[in-house]
């Protein structure tokens, strides 16, 4: 504990960047623990998800807290009920994968997550959200 500083910092920046964009801790906190802490890969992975209870539930709290983002909840719970179930497999199966593969495999899926986001990012949105009321002016 003696890098409590540098924990709170870590912290922060994981909330900071997955509120802002949506992505689990685990993008950011994971690397941090295993790279800047020195914990294992498998720890880190465990300790990510520890992080990321608290700091999901004040993110998403202040979402459906703010009126301009629509958060559709039977959407979330019914993903969120998949994922229970995902989590269950994924703790299981990563207790028969050796550390160094299981730390290959995330850096893969992180480099593949990353290049398809950005590949995406030039593509026309699908419009997922409620067009907003056009103004006054525009109705006529």
């Amino acid at each position: 504990m003696d890098n409590w500083i540098l924990y709170i910092i870590a912290g922060v920046a994981a909330g900071v960047i997955s509120s802002m964009f949506g992505v689990g801790g685990g993008i950011l906190m994971v690397p941090i623990l295993v790279l800047g802490f020195s914990f294992g890969q498998k720890s880190a992975q465990g300790m990510s998800l520890f992080i990321m209870l608290p700091m999901a539930l004040a993110g998403a709290i202040r979402y459906k807290l703010n009126p301009d983002i629509p958060v559709n909840l039977p959407v979330c719970g019914i993903i969120a009920l998949g994922g229970i179930a995902g989590a269950m497999l994924g703790t299981h199966l990563v207790c028969t994968i050796p550390q160094t593969l299981l730390k290959r495999m995330f850096a893969v899926f992180i480099i593949i997550t990353g290049i398809h986001m950005f590949v995406k990012s030039f593509a026309k949105p699908a419009l997922k959200e409620p067009p907003t009321e056009q103004s006054p002016v525009d109705k006529n």
